[in-house]
Protein backbone atom coordinates (compact mmCIF):
# COMPACT_ATOMS: atom_id res chain seq x y z
CA UNK A 1 0.00 0.00 0.00
CA UNK A 2 2.57 2.26 0.68
CA UNK A 3 4.36 1.51 -2.22
CA UNK A 4 1.23 2.39 -4.40
CA UNK A 5 1.23 5.85 -2.33
CA UNK A 6 4.42 6.80 -3.34
CA UNK A 7 4.05 6.19 -7.20
CA UNK A 8 0.96 8.07 -6.86
CA UNK A 9 2.50 10.87 -5.65
CA UNK A 10 4.97 10.82 -8.11
CA UNK A 11 2.49 10.34 -10.97
CA UNK A 12 0.57 13.61 -9.07
CA UNK A 13 3.18 15.82 -8.94
CA UNK A 14 5.08 15.61 -12.38
CA UNK A 15 2.42 13.63 -14.89
CA UNK A 16 -1.49 13.80 -13.36
CA UNK A 17 -4.58 12.10 -13.88
CA UNK A 18 -7.69 14.43 -14.47
CA UNK A 19 -8.53 13.46 -10.64
CA UNK A 20 -4.69 14.45 -10.07
CA UNK A 21 -4.91 18.07 -11.58
CA UNK A 22 -8.29 19.23 -9.80
CA UNK A 23 -6.58 18.60 -6.52
CA UNK A 24 -3.73 20.39 -7.79
CA UNK A 25 -5.67 23.48 -8.85
CA UNK A 26 -7.23 23.25 -4.75
CA UNK A 27 -3.82 23.58 -3.44
CA UNK A 28 -2.90 26.86 -5.72
CA UNK A 29 -3.35 29.05 -2.89
CA UNK A 30 -0.36 27.25 -0.99
CA UNK A 31 1.46 27.22 -4.05
CA UNK A 32 1.16 30.96 -4.17
CA UNK A 33 2.22 31.68 -0.63
CA UNK A 34 4.96 29.29 -1.01
CA UNK A 35 6.58 31.16 -4.45
CA UNK A 36 6.16 34.31 -2.43
CA UNK A 37 8.35 32.97 0.49
CA UNK A 38 11.20 31.91 -2.02
CA UNK A 39 11.00 35.29 -3.98
CA UNK A 40 11.32 36.96 -0.57
CA UNK A 41 14.60 34.68 0.33
CA UNK A 42 15.79 34.92 -2.91
CA UNK A 43 15.68 38.81 -2.57
CA UNK A 44 16.99 39.13 0.75
CA UNK A 45 19.55 36.66 0.17
CA UNK A 46 23.44 38.26 0.29
CA UNK A 47 25.33 35.97 -1.20
CA UNK A 48 28.91 34.89 0.76
CA UNK A 49 32.21 34.33 -1.51
CA UNK A 50 34.55 31.92 0.31
CA UNK A 51 37.56 32.52 -2.40
CA UNK A 52 37.09 29.00 -3.99
CA UNK A 53 35.32 27.75 -7.30
CA UNK A 54 31.61 26.36 -6.02
CA UNK A 55 29.73 24.84 -8.83
CA UNK A 56 26.44 23.56 -7.67
CA UNK A 57 24.20 20.88 -9.90
CA UNK A 58 21.07 21.16 -9.32
CA UNK A 59 17.33 21.01 -10.56
CA UNK A 60 14.26 22.59 -10.16
CA UNK A 61 12.21 19.41 -9.97
CA UNK A 62 11.73 17.31 -6.91
CA UNK A 63 13.98 14.95 -6.73
CA UNK A 64 16.17 13.20 -9.27
CA UNK A 65 17.04 14.36 -12.77
CA UNK A 66 20.44 12.74 -12.96
CA UNK A 67 22.50 15.35 -10.49
CA UNK A 68 24.71 12.40 -8.54
CA UNK A 69 25.97 10.86 -12.18
CA UNK A 70 26.86 14.58 -13.47
CA UNK A 71 28.28 15.81 -9.92
CA UNK A 72 30.33 12.42 -10.96
CA UNK A 73 31.27 13.11 -14.26
CA UNK A 74 31.89 16.49 -13.59
CA UNK A 75 34.21 16.33 -10.57
CA UNK A 76 36.64 13.40 -11.56
CA UNK A 77 38.01 15.87 -14.18
CA UNK A 78 39.71 17.85 -11.68
CA UNK A 79 42.23 17.51 -9.11
CA UNK A 80 41.59 18.49 -4.65
CA UNK A 81 38.08 18.44 -5.27
CA UNK A 82 35.47 18.61 -2.47
CA UNK A 83 31.99 17.44 -3.20
CA UNK A 84 29.27 18.69 -0.38
CA UNK A 85 26.08 17.48 0.29
CA UNK A 86 23.45 17.28 2.69
CA UNK A 87 23.31 13.65 2.70
CA UNK A 88 19.74 12.34 2.52
CA UNK A 89 18.22 9.23 4.60
CA UNK A 90 21.52 9.15 6.52
CA UNK A 91 21.26 8.61 10.64
CA UNK A 92 22.82 11.37 11.31
CA UNK A 93 23.35 14.77 11.84
CA UNK A 94 25.83 17.43 11.24
CA UNK A 95 28.95 17.55 9.53
CA UNK A 96 30.79 14.35 8.52
CA UNK A 97 33.48 13.64 6.17
CA UNK A 98 32.75 10.46 4.28
CA UNK A 99 35.97 10.72 2.51
CA UNK A 100 39.05 11.88 2.20
CA UNK A 101 40.62 11.55 -1.21
CA UNK A 102 39.48 7.84 -1.66
CA UNK A 103 39.85 6.60 2.02
CA UNK A 104 35.82 5.99 3.28
CA UNK A 105 35.92 7.00 6.80
CA UNK A 106 31.87 6.48 7.51
CA UNK A 107 29.49 4.04 7.16
CA UNK A 108 26.66 4.44 5.07
CA UNK A 109 24.71 4.66 7.81
CA UNK A 110 26.41 7.64 8.72
CA UNK A 111 26.55 9.26 5.03
CA UNK A 112 23.71 8.30 3.34
CA UNK A 113 23.04 6.53 -0.44
CA UNK A 114 24.50 8.90 -2.15
CA UNK A 115 27.25 10.20 -0.34
CA UNK A 116 28.60 7.13 -0.57
CA UNK A 117 27.86 6.51 -3.59
CA UNK A 118 29.99 9.76 -4.38
CA UNK A 119 32.61 8.47 -2.41
CA UNK A 120 33.08 4.90 -4.10
CA UNK A 121 32.83 6.32 -7.51
CA UNK A 122 35.40 9.57 -7.01
CA UNK A 123 38.57 8.19 -5.38
CA UNK A 124 40.57 11.13 -5.75
CA UNK A 125 37.74 13.36 -4.39
CA UNK A 126 37.06 14.44 -0.32
CA UNK A 127 32.91 13.95 0.15
CA UNK A 128 31.30 16.00 3.27
CA UNK A 129 27.78 16.19 4.45
CA UNK A 130 26.63 18.72 6.51
CA UNK A 131 22.60 20.86 6.31
CA UNK A 132 25.02 23.58 7.09
CA UNK A 133 26.30 23.89 3.38
CA UNK A 134 28.70 26.95 4.27
CA UNK A 135 30.27 24.66 7.33
CA UNK A 136 31.25 22.14 4.99
CA UNK A 137 33.06 24.66 2.17
CA UNK A 138 34.71 25.83 4.84
CA UNK A 139 36.18 22.57 6.38
CA UNK A 140 37.03 22.20 2.71
CA UNK A 141 39.18 24.67 2.43
CA UNK A 142 40.51 23.63 5.92
CA UNK A 143 41.23 20.05 4.24
CA UNK A 144 43.34 21.73 1.15
CA UNK A 145 40.21 21.43 -1.24
CA UNK A 146 40.44 23.73 -4.38
CA UNK A 147 37.24 23.22 -5.95
CA UNK A 148 33.83 22.60 -4.30
CA UNK A 149 31.19 20.56 -6.41
CA UNK A 150 27.63 21.42 -4.77
CA UNK A 151 24.68 18.91 -5.18
CA UNK A 152 21.43 20.33 -5.04
CA UNK A 153 22.31 23.75 -3.71
CA UNK A 154 20.63 25.74 -6.11
CA UNK A 155 18.13 26.93 -3.13
CA UNK A 156 21.54 28.55 -1.53
CA UNK A 157 21.22 31.84 -2.23
CA UNK A 158 23.90 32.87 0.51
CA UNK A 159 26.60 31.06 -1.65
CA UNK A 160 28.21 32.81 -4.29
CA UNK A 161 28.63 30.04 -6.83
CA UNK A 162 28.54 28.90 -10.43
CA UNK A 163 24.97 27.04 -10.78
CA UNK A 164 24.50 23.96 -13.53
CA UNK A 165 20.84 23.50 -13.49
CA UNK A 166 19.42 20.17 -15.36
CA UNK A 167 16.14 19.95 -17.36
CA UNK A 168 14.81 16.51 -17.80
CA UNK A 169 14.39 14.83 -20.72
CA UNK A 170 10.46 14.55 -20.96
CA UNK A 171 9.06 18.03 -19.07
CA UNK A 172 6.51 17.40 -16.61
CA UNK A 173 2.45 18.54 -17.63
CA UNK A 174 1.75 19.67 -14.13
CA UNK A 175 4.24 23.10 -13.96
CA UNK A 176 3.03 24.34 -10.45
CA UNK A 177 5.63 24.49 -7.67
CA UNK A 178 4.93 22.42 -4.70
CA UNK A 179 2.05 21.02 -2.99
CA UNK A 180 0.24 21.80 -6.94
CA UNK A 181 3.17 20.49 -8.38
CA UNK A 182 6.79 19.32 -8.58
CA UNK A 183 8.72 22.60 -9.25
CA UNK A 184 10.82 23.15 -6.47
CA UNK A 185 10.82 27.52 -8.23
CA UNK A 186 8.83 28.49 -10.76
CA UNK A 187 10.10 27.39 -14.55
CA UNK A 188 11.18 30.63 -15.26
CA UNK A 189 13.87 30.08 -12.53
CA UNK A 190 15.89 28.09 -15.28
CA UNK A 191 16.90 31.81 -16.64
CA UNK A 192 18.70 32.10 -13.39
CA UNK A 193 21.29 29.01 -13.84
CA UNK A 194 25.10 29.81 -15.16
CA UNK A 195 24.76 26.51 -16.97
CA UNK A 196 21.38 24.64 -18.13
CA UNK A 197 22.15 21.22 -19.25
CA UNK A 198 19.12 18.89 -21.25
CA UNK A 199 19.26 15.30 -21.04
CA UNK A 200 18.97 14.03 -24.56
CA UNK A 201 20.56 17.06 -25.64
CA UNK A 202 23.38 18.23 -24.01
CA UNK A 203 23.90 14.64 -22.50
CA UNK A 204 22.38 11.12 -22.35
CA UNK A 205 22.54 8.42 -20.03
CA UNK A 206 24.32 5.29 -20.21
CA UNK A 207 23.26 2.28 -18.92
CA UNK A 208 25.08 -1.11 -18.73
CA UNK A 209 24.40 -4.36 -16.47
CA UNK A 210 27.09 -6.14 -14.35
CA UNK A 211 26.65 -9.29 -11.79
CA UNK A 212 29.44 -10.28 -9.83
CA UNK A 213 32.11 -8.17 -11.95
CA UNK A 214 30.59 -9.48 -15.36
CA UNK A 215 28.93 -7.07 -17.62
CA UNK A 216 25.97 -8.87 -19.21
CA UNK A 217 25.05 -7.80 -22.79
CA UNK A 218 21.65 -10.17 -22.38
CA UNK A 219 19.46 -9.67 -19.72
CA UNK A 220 18.16 -12.83 -17.80
CA UNK A 221 14.13 -13.59 -18.16
CA UNK A 222 11.62 -12.92 -14.87
CA UNK A 223 13.48 -9.41 -14.09
CA UNK A 224 12.49 -7.54 -10.52
CA UNK A 225 13.59 -3.78 -10.41
CA UNK A 226 14.03 -3.40 -6.75
CA UNK A 227 15.00 0.50 -6.15
CA UNK A 228 14.39 3.27 -3.53
CA UNK A 229 14.69 6.51 -6.09
CA UNK A 230 13.17 9.63 -7.11
CA UNK A 231 11.26 8.56 -10.09
CA UNK A 232 11.58 4.94 -10.42
CA UNK A 233 9.45 4.50 -14.28
CA UNK A 234 12.77 5.99 -15.62
CA UNK A 235 14.56 3.32 -14.96
CA UNK A 236 12.12 0.89 -17.04
CA UNK A 237 12.77 2.37 -20.10
CA UNK A 238 16.39 0.79 -20.23
CA UNK A 239 14.41 -2.72 -19.10
CA UNK A 240 12.67 -5.55 -21.00
CA UNK A 241 8.66 -4.65 -21.15
CA UNK A 242 8.03 -7.71 -19.02
CA UNK A 243 10.30 -5.65 -16.00
CA UNK A 244 7.73 -5.57 -12.71
CA UNK A 245 8.75 -2.91 -10.23
CA UNK A 246 9.26 -3.13 -6.34
CA UNK A 247 9.56 0.59 -5.78
CA UNK A 248 9.90 2.48 -2.06
CA UNK A 249 10.50 6.12 -1.55
CA UNK A 250 13.31 8.09 -2.29
CA UNK A 251 16.43 6.85 -0.17
CA UNK A 252 14.53 4.11 1.88
CA UNK A 253 16.49 2.30 4.16
CA UNK A 254 16.28 -1.58 3.29
CA UNK A 255 15.13 -4.17 5.58
CA UNK A 256 16.20 -8.09 6.35
CA UNK A 257 12.54 -8.37 6.59
CA UNK A 258 11.93 -6.47 3.48
CA UNK A 259 13.97 -8.74 1.73
CA UNK A 260 13.11 -11.98 2.88
CA UNK A 261 9.33 -11.18 1.80
CA UNK A 262 10.81 -10.11 -1.64
CA UNK A 263 12.76 -13.20 -1.75
CA UNK A 264 9.91 -15.57 -0.54
CA UNK A 265 7.50 -13.68 -3.34
CA UNK A 266 9.67 -13.15 -6.09
CA UNK A 267 11.98 -16.42 -5.50
CA UNK A 268 11.78 -17.22 -9.56
CA UNK A 269 13.03 -13.72 -10.35
CA UNK A 270 16.39 -12.31 -10.66
CA UNK A 271 16.36 -8.56 -8.71
CA UNK A 272 17.54 -5.98 -10.48
CA UNK A 273 18.88 -2.40 -8.83
CA UNK A 274 20.97 0.65 -8.94
CA UNK A 275 24.23 1.48 -7.26
CA UNK A 276 22.77 4.05 -5.43
CA UNK A 277 20.65 1.02 -4.17
CA UNK A 278 23.31 -1.55 -3.35
CA UNK A 279 24.73 0.75 -1.47
CA UNK A 280 22.19 -0.13 1.14
CA UNK A 281 21.82 -3.44 0.33
CA UNK A 282 25.16 -5.55 -0.06
CA UNK A 283 25.31 -6.58 3.53
CA UNK A 284 21.87 -7.61 3.84
CA UNK A 285 21.09 -11.12 2.34
CA UNK A 286 20.20 -10.87 -0.96
CA UNK A 287 21.00 -13.38 -3.78
CA UNK A 288 20.48 -13.24 -7.82
CA UNK A 289 21.45 -9.65 -7.96
CA UNK A 290 22.13 -7.55 -11.08
CA UNK A 291 23.39 -3.80 -10.76
CA UNK A 292 22.51 -1.35 -13.03
CA UNK A 293 25.35 1.00 -13.67
CA UNK A 294 23.79 4.31 -14.11
CA UNK A 295 26.48 7.15 -15.84
CA UNK A 296 26.39 10.48 -18.32
CA UNK A 297 27.95 10.91 -21.55
CA UNK A 298 28.42 14.63 -22.16
CA UNK A 299 27.36 15.63 -25.81
CA UNK A 300 27.89 18.99 -25.51
CA UNK A 301 31.98 19.15 -23.89
CA UNK A 302 31.98 23.11 -25.74
CA UNK A 303 28.96 23.98 -23.20
CA UNK A 304 31.25 23.02 -19.91
CA UNK A 305 34.08 25.26 -20.90
CA UNK A 306 31.85 27.82 -18.71
CA UNK A 307 33.06 26.05 -15.76
CA UNK A 308 36.77 26.14 -16.26
CA UNK A 309 36.58 29.62 -17.12
CA UNK A 310 34.66 30.01 -13.32
CA UNK A 311 37.35 28.18 -11.68
CA UNK A 312 40.20 29.66 -13.76
CA UNK A 313 38.94 32.84 -11.93
CA UNK A 314 40.19 31.91 -8.77
CA UNK A 315 43.63 31.04 -9.58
Amino acid sequence: MRQKLYLWVEDYLFFPSFFQRIISFILLPLTFIYMLIIALKRASAKSIDFGIPVISIGNLIIGGSGKTPLTIELAKKYEDVAVILRGYGRESKGLYIISQKGEIKQSVKISGDEAMLLAKSLPNATVIVSEDRKKAILKAKELGCKIVFLDDGFSKYDINKFDVLIRPKIEPTNIFCIPSGGYREPKMAYSFADLELKEGVDFVRVVSFVREGEVLNVLPKNLLLLTAISKPKRLLEFLPKETIMEAFEDHHRFTQEELDTINANYSDYTIITTQKDFVKLKNLNIKNLILMDLSLEILEAKKLESIDTYINFYK
